[in-house]
């Protein structure tokens, strides 16, 4: 059976993990942005400015505000309108389109005629209807009269939904003026950032302008909420937090007395830019302020809220709950819910619930504005499968500090575009004050790291733009507060980078002189080395795998110096790998699930720990065989796997790597049932052997799998002294002797070994054992080994005189150091 290809993606799970997490696209309007800085830059610059200082435009294009945008499109005048002759519900009219010559158009709508200002599509023209695909007006013929165009309803130029007739336009419509230039309709421009995500502060338009607002140093317009106030408190609804750790701020009020209906056009171009589908009025300003101040709202329908009290919590396991796009799910104890007195209402941060939310018949609303613990939300919203716009900002983090004021903007546009009253005064629930970060940075750290010198006026400047407070400044440096949105600055080193992205990576220069000590000595490429372990590998019959470096608590044996995630995404990624243990094991109950239960992989990796708060971070190497040895073949059956077969592997890869002079002893480790540990100069340099029952029941495997665990450190310091000598094949001949003793039961055959290569350094060229026997017919506790030396002089042959000499030492220091008794 070949392969399976799931082998090479489990468990790699970093693409799955960080698709999102890692990089998104964030789409961006040039015209929205303009509402937030007063700058005469181009689209084209503000791309390269924006590039420049870390939010990487990954497209600019043109977007028209409606599809089409209008193009081809005139205003003309129905100079005539008269019957069709040979079609009762058609007309014949002639049109004056601003070209010096009289169009004849056949129309069919029933509101035609003469006098009429109205919409044109020319021959050529190519169309956008609302619904449908688009199509192109050609010169025809109807019912036997010539068209020469379309006189257009505003379903028919994607203006609106309405077919029973033609557009009439104003009697004071310039002829021949050009249908966009009429309507005004403003072209606009779209930028496709890929936000890595620490930039969650740039997560909005108001984010994004802040950055370019400090490059080009002009002042940043935030949204003016001096115009709120409320009007009156007949609708208060009550709000309690229970759960004070997933959610630090809940902020609220009610809006009275509103019509939800479409939005104007204006609302619904701004969100068409950036590709978000208008829903309703009161919908669309919840979007427009998350995309515009990166502050998720939600509206909820107050007159469904039961109890006339808003409560945040969790509810007990399993709890049903129906959300917005009809799916029945059932809640985890740890999701936070917005709830009321009965029931819960929406998932905080994440998704809506069907019963709660805004519909046609919404007269009154509930508006929400909050800060929720991002681990909370990220834990939520992977548990679910759920991937919001909310969501997206939330789990990086967003501003605690700008929930009023987002608030207060929501509301001012909700009265503007559906009516109503604020009917309650604002509720904020806050009692632990999320503190800003408080860093120092000194000028010369700051000129160290950049690798320039910048004006101390300059860098002052330039804090100051990203919104970041000096609480004290001296000739050294500056006392700083950093925002808490800024998750991503909280060390001297982060606001450094900071400075540099505003001032400018172009602006440091390359310096004409580089300074660098050359070291001649040899050393091994670790790369080099990689690549000849692969080859080998490969060849025999392996395949390389690669796994994720975040594992599950459960398989540490010592949580104590794991290193723990702060924000994991879940249970099972919560630790850095202490072993490369179980990414193997969990790619091998992948594939035996899949019926692929014969394997031969291995992996390059790294393994992490902790211990007194140094972290330790080191590169392994594993290997892993399971199943038969070999396909199964006509001529052959396939045997199983053995330690045997493994240990020929090691060995094989140390012979390749022409690493000797190993010592043997026996693995001490409660991952092998049984096995060996080779050393080089008393470091560690590979444990092999049979995986435990206990380790094999944590993934489910039921059959035996054979383990090495390389330190790939080690393998490079022993390469690293290697030396290739030429040597010529030996013209005197090799002698094999052979002795039998009787030995203790805990004596290891590495240790027989290391006493004879002691023993005689020069002419032993090998040791081996041929015989094992241990059973009844020998004193308890004992066992026999039966053992070749292979002797050999380079220079002349061996005289028995010699060889028996040699072989006397060795029975001598056998007996003395391992109470060998020789068997004659």
């Amino acid at each position: 059976m070949p392969l399976s290809f799931q082998l090479y993606l489990y468990p790699f799970t970093l693409n799955r993990i960080f698709a999102d997490y890692y990089f998104a696209i964030m789409k961006i309007s040039y015209n929205w942005l303009k509402q937030f800085i007063d700058t005469d830059k181009t689209p084209e610059q503000i791309s390269q400015i924006l590039t420049g200082i870390g939010l990487e435009v990954e497209n600019l294009e043109k977007v028209q505000a409606i599809p089409g945008g209008l193009e081809g499109l005139v205003i003309g005048y129905v100079k005539d309108c008269k019957q069709h002759p040979n079609a009762d519900r058609l007309k014949i009219t002639k049109v004056d389109a601003g070209t010096g010559t009289e169009l004849q158009i056949v129309c069919g709508a029933s509101n035609v005629a003469a006098g009429q200002k109205v919409v044109v599509a020319t021959i050529g023209t190519t169309v956008y209807p609302t619904t449908g695909e688009p199509f192109k007006i050609n010169k025809s013929k109807i019912r036997g009269e010539e068209s020469e165009g379309m006189i257009c309803a505003e379903d028919e130029i994607g203006l609106g939904d309405l077919h029973e007739g033609i557009m009439i336009l104003d009697a004071d419509a310039p002829i021949g003026d050009l249908a966009k230039d009429y309507f005004k309709l403003n072209d606009d421009y779209l930028y496709e950032i890929g936000l890595t995500p620490n930039r969650a502060d740039a997560a909005s338009h108001l984010g994004t302008a802040r950055d370019i607002a400090a490059f080009v140093k002009t002042g940043l317009i935030k949204p003016d909420v001096s115009g709120f106030k409320v009007d009156n408190t007949d609708r208060k609804i009550e709000v309690v937090v229970e759960n004070e750790i997933a959610c630090p701020r809940y902020s609220s009020l009610t809006i009275s007395g509103i019509e939800v209906k479409d939005s104007p056009k204006w609302l619904k171009e701004k969100l068409g830019v950036i590709g978000v589908r208008s829903i309703n009025n009161v919908v669309d300003v919840t979007n427009y302020v998350l995309h515009g101040l990166g502050q998720p709202l939600h509206a909820f329908d107050a007159d469904a809220i039961k109890g006339n009290k808003v409560i945040v919590k969790t509810y007990s396991e399993g709890t049903p709950f129906k959300t917005l796009d009809e799916v029945d799910r059932k809640l985890s104890a740890n999701d936070l819910m917005i709830g009321n007195t009965a029931e819960p209402m929406c998932i905080a941060g994440v998704f809506g619930g069907v019963g709660s939310g805004v519909k046609n018949s919404t007269k009154n609303i509930f508006l929400e504005s909050a800060y929720f613990n991002p681990v909370w939300v990220r834990k939520t919203s992977k548990r679910h499968g759920l991937k919001t716009d909310a969501s997206f900002r939330f789990e990086r983090g967003t501003d605690p500090d700008i929930t009023v004021t987002a608030l207060k903007y929501a509301a001012l546009l909700i009265k503007e575009v559906a009516g109503g009253w604020i009917s309650s005064e604002i509720s904020d629930v806050y009692p632990n004050t999320i503190e800003p970060f408080d860093v120092d940075i000194t000028y010369k750290n700051v000129d160290r790291l950049i690798g320039k010198s910048i004006a101390h006026e300059e860098i002052r400047s330039i804090i100051n733009a990203l919104d970041i407070k000096i609480t004290h400044q001296s000739a050294e440096g500056l006392s700083l507060k950093v925002p808490a949105y800024r998750v991503d600055v909280t060390r001297e080193v982060d606001v450094i980078e900071e400075i540099l992205r505003i001032y400018g990576y172009n602006n440091i220069e390359i310096p004409s002189q580089i300074r660098a000590s050359l070291n001649n000595s040899i050393r091994p490429e670790k790369d080099d080395v990689q690549n000849t372990i692969s080859d080998l590998l490969t060849a025999n019959g392996f395949n390389e795998t690669l796994s994720n470096s975040l594992t599950k608590s459960a398989y540490s044996n010592d949580l104590e110096h794991a290193v723990k995630i702060l924000n994991p995404l879940s249970n099972d990624l919560d630790v850095m790998r202490q072993s490369m243990l179980f990414s193997g094991l969990e790619a091998i109950a992948y594939n035996q699930n899949r019926r692929n239960g014969d394997l031969k992989i291995y992996e390059f990796g790294k393994v992490y720990s902790v211990k007194d708060d140094k972290y330790t971070e080191t590169q392994r190497f594993s290997v892993f065989i399971t199943g038969a040895d070999h396909s199964e073949q006509w001529n052959q059956k396939p045997g199983e796997v053995s330690f045997y077969k493994l240990k020929a592997i090691v060995d094989g890869l140390l012979e390749k790597l022409n690493i000797k002079d190993v010592s043997v002893e026996d693995a001490t480790c409660s991952k092998l049932a049984f096995g060996l540990q080779y050393s080089f100069n008393n470091k560690k340099l590979v444990k092999f052997g049979q995986v435990s029952a206990s380790a094999l029941k944590k993934v489910d495997i039921d059959k035996p799998v054979f383990y090495a665990d390389f330190n790939f450190e080690v393998i490079l310091t022993a390469v690293r002294k290697n030396k290739i000598i030429y040597q010529e094949v030996s013209k005197f001949p090799a002698v094999r002797r052979d002795l039998s003793m009787l030995i203790d039961a805990n004596i290891t055959f590495g240790q027989l070994k290391q006493i004879a290569q002691k023993s005689e350094r020069k002419l032993l060229k090998g040791v081996n054992v041929f015989d094992v026997y241990q059973g009844d017919k020998l004193p308890a506790g004992k066992k026999s080994y039966a053992l070749s030396f292979t002797l050999q002089d380079e220079e002349k042959t061996l005289t028995d005189k010699t060889i028996d000499a040699i072989m006397q030492k060795l029975i001598y220091n056998f007996g003395k150091e391992a109470g060998a008794e020789i068997r004659k």
